[in-house]
């Protein structure tokens, strides 16, 4: 497996065809499914203290049980020789990350607008009944640094600014993203999320392509991996 830094930003180039990780990313993405209904029945359960134990010392057993085999340290960003990458481990968007809801973003054809839709349950709740509003945050930075990036340079989130237009009910939700102008670096984008009665939250941002992710136009390398290469 090919270890590279770039800039700040950690890849690892791993010999797996994109059949095999299409399969894998199923297979466990079906357990973080599981965990994540693990996560609400916690939240919502009224069973007595017994059961409680009885449950934590199965799941005690099933976690050692995972623990035989991983990888060391966060997940991080992998990819392959196909072109494949894949970020499992991601807070919004990673499979197996029982804490990601997961969220699937659609892209327009141009990559300048984007959309998702996502029900959320008991486990992003911030006051009685609305969604946190952190995790609109979250989410909206998710799908505004996507939209940012186009799928070819990488962006950061430079700043990001929220105007809460009232609370957000736990449910089905949606969000909308366009870029708004591109100056040098930056990229500014705007974005909502809201429900089938409106918007609740709506968000701009500015994300920055770092100096050493600027792409060379005729080598098509950028400088931090050209500074890799060299060692």
């Amino acid at each position: 497996m090919a270890e590279q830094t770039v800039g700040q930003v950690h890849f690892s180039e791993v010999d797996i065809p994109t059949a095999e990780v299409d399969h894998r990313e199923a297979v466990t993405g079906g357990l973080a499914a599981s965990v994540r209904e693990l996560v609400d029945a916690t939240i919502r359960t009224t069973v007595d203290d017994d059961e409680i134990a009885a449950v934590r010392a199965e799941l005690d057993l099933l976690t050692a049980r995972l623990r035989t085999a991983q990888i060391p340290g966060p997940a991080g960003v992998r990819y392959n020789r196909e072109g494949r990458s894949w970020g499992w481990g991601n807070a919004v968007i990673g499979q197996r990350n029982a804490i990601a809801p997961p969220l699937v973003i659609v892209h327009a054809d141009d990559a300048e607008t984007a959309h998702a839709e996502v029900t959320l349950g008991a486990a992003y709740e911030g006051p009685p009944g609305m969604v946190h509003g952190g995790v609109s945050a979250l989410l909206m930075d998710q799908v505004m640094g996507e939209t940012a990036s186009q799928f070819k340079r990488l962006t950061m989130t430079g700043t990001l600014t929220l105007r809460y237009l009232r609370p957000l009910p736990l449910g089905p939700i949606s969000i909308d993203c366009r870029v708004a102008n591109e100056v040098g670096r930056k990229v500014f984008v705007e974005a909502s999320i809201g429900n089938a009665d409106g918007i609740a939250v709506e968000a701009t941002g500015v994300f920055i392509i770092p100096s050493w992710a600027v792409m060379d136009e005729e080598t098509g390398e950028t400088e931090g991996w050209r500074r890799s290469a060299e060692g």
